[in-house]
């Protein structure tokens, strides 16, 4: 899975999480182009499947469990897990969980997005629901026809 987190200050803002194929530089960096802004910092662990993010146009920050193994390296997007893992187990059963795990993903970053104006949440969903034509009805047959 892939985990992008706006950082602004002390806290966290705008998240992105998507699910990949692989860990390889192209699942990797097909996600930071898509979910980063370019000419960020993007902080990484070190796992050489970074290694291109520099020359995508990134200010790359890589930091190393080796170098520092008793500290967080990521400590956004580890609460940002632990909490998606605390949020999809209370909502979710597991027999499900698998099959739609994307649209879980989406689900939690819609929310977590929106964490702070609830009522943006409400109007976005109106207004998107507003944009889809309305649903079919059927009718019955009664069988007297």
């Amino acid at each position: 899975m892939g985990i992008a987190i706006e950082v602004r200050g002390e806290g966290s803002e705008r998240l992105r999480l998507q699910v990949l194929n692989d860990a390889s530089a192209e699942a990797l960096d097909t996600f930071i182009k898509t979910a980063v802004a370019p000419r960020a910092i993007v902080h990484t662990d070190g796992w050489r499947g970074y290694d291109h993010v520099a020359a995508l146009g990134y200010v790359h920050d890589r930091r190393s469990q080796r170098a520092m193994p008793s500290v967080q390296l990521l400590p956004r997007a580890h609460r940002a897990i632990s909490n998606l893992k605390a949020w999809v187990g209370l909502r979710y059963p597991p027999q499900r969980r698998r099959a739609n795990v994307q649209v879980y993903l989406d689900e939690y970053v819609f929310r977590h997005n929106r964490r702070r104006t609830p009522m943006a949440a409400f109007q976005t969903l109106l207004g998107r629901g507003a944009q889809h034509p309305q649903a079919p009805t059927t009718t019955r047959s009664t069988g007297r026809d």
